[in-house]
């Protein structure tokens, strides 16, 4: 922060004077903020005092030129991709996560039928959402952590590739991440948008769609809380000359009728196959338009629906499961306890509790309650009835999965009670709203 004493100017940096500013309010440089995240990432910054200047804009907040200069220097911190050398615009999508979201799956392929070349680089799952890397992990053999030539090889050769991030990009973000999850400091928007956005500019982008989610299985509630985050990261990706559009969507009930890592696949797969749930379809080719119109490449949602119903787009995900040493015989893990849970009395399904579902599925082992534990990929909640469905008693609502009988019984009743019954249901638009 340059100083100005007497006839002398001087621009010596303290990282208390910086942390000092954002206490009172002030707007940051973009030369402080490359000072305090060069120091924390080299570790001349210690944690502690980059702990309480995350609190500070937890309290503070920050401008939008503040957050794309955060952004910025997260993104920078480590290696960048430039695939500039791969044919095609390079596009991609992010989600804010939610039950059942296995939209990836399926876009990347599909959006590589439809002639964009999709870098994905994807997270793992923690709490009661699911991580795409997991999902993909449950195919036997398929790698993740392919090195920087075979990601692009598979990129050239088949349109899209998912795999996880490497230690090389934003080291920022990670070292920042654990940090705030354990300092209370997580719900801040300029924080999560710098989070989201160095990943995914780091891969050297086109073309950002964002998936923001919002209801009882998202981390924003509200649709005023999605709208913030999605219009933090729209105004962050412009400033960045990128070009970015956020889609606000509902997570209240789960997103097609399965959650739980096999289980997303198999659907996934029926998708690809022209088949599966509406929503999930509805939303993935949603997703996959917007994509497409930014990218300036003309395609009707017929045109993309019939690289579904022609199987182009399963091709693209055969190859890519296969250029990442997985199997494409579709021979999944079966969990050992398959039961239903019946319906206690007649009527139409009015609400699936995204939450309950989740949490039931952290119980049976498919998520993670610390980073390091080991998830169980055949088990989870399949079979779903939707809202608006009808149903008799003694009707499956749904089918657990499971490898243990004890944690069979602790999400019997969680399951039970993500389902309400009612005589009327007034169904709700996926998409609210767009967003850039």
């Amino acid at each position: 922060m340059p100083k100005n004493s007497g006839f002398f100017t001087f621009s010596l940096m303290l990282p208390q004077w910086i942390i000092e500013r954002k206490r009172e309010g002030n707007e940051l440089s973009a030369d402080e903020i490359r000072f305090f995240i060069e120091g924390f990432t080299e570790g001349s910054i210690p944690d502690y005092q980059m702990s309480a200047l995350a609190m500070a804009i937890c309290f503070q907040g920050m401008t939008p030129a503040e957050t794309a200069a955060l952004t910025t220097e997260m993104m920078l911190s480590g290696e960048t991709i430039d695939p500039a050398s791969l044919p095609g615009i390079k596009a991609d999508k992010h989600s804010t996560g939610g039950i059942g979201d296995k939209t990836s799956l399926i876009l990347a392929p599909l959006a590589a039928a439809c002639g964009l070349t999709v870098p994905m680089i994807s997270g793992r799952g923690l709490g009661i959402t699911g991580g795409t890397l997991d999902k993909l992990e449950s195919i036997p053999g398929y790698r993740t952590n392919l090195s920087e030539k075979e990601f692009f090889q598979t990129l050239e050769n088949v349109g899209c590739s998912i795999i996880g991030q490497t230690a090389q990009l934003a080291p920022a973000d990670k070292k920042l991440y654990a940090l705030r999850d354990v300092t209370g400091t997580v719900p801040s928007i300029p924080l999560i948008t710098a989070s989201i956005m160095s990943k995914k500019l780091a891969e050297g982008l086109d073309t950002l769609v964002l998936d923001v989610k919002w209801g009882k299985g998202a981390f924003m509630k509200t649709r005023e809380e999605a709208r913030q985050l999605a219009q933090a990261m729209v105004d962050v990706g412009r400033a960045m000359d990128k070009k970015v559009r956020a889609l606000i969507t509902d997570m209240n009930q789960p997103l097609g009728r399965a959650a739980g890592n096999v289980l997303e696949v198999q659907e996934c797969i029926e998708v690809l196959r022209g088949g599966g749930p509406d929503d999930l379809r509805e939303l993935t080719v949603a997703l996959t338009a917007h994509m497409l119109e930014l990218s300036n490449v003309h395609k009707t949602n017929a045109e993309i629906f019939q690289c579904l119903e022609n199987g182009t787009a399963m091709k693209k995900f055969e190859e890519m499961v296969a250029a990442q040493g997985g199997s494409t015989d579709w021979k999944f893990a079966a969990a050992k306890i398959q039961e239903p849970v019946l319906a206690p009395a007649d009527g139409i399904v009015t609400t699936v509790d995204a939450d309950l579902i989740g949490k039931a599925c952290l119980v049976l082992g498919a998520g993670r309650q610390k980073t390091d534990d080991t998830i169980d990929h055949a088990v989870g909640i399949g079979q779903m009835k939707k809202p608006g469905e009808e149903v008799k008693k003694g009707d499956s609502l749904a089918v657990i999965f499971s490898n243990d009988r004890n944690c069979f019984d602790e999400s019997l009743p969680m399951v039970g009670n993500a389902f309400e019954l009612g005589d009327h249901f007034e169904p709700q638009p996926l998409v609210c709203e767009v967003v850039g």
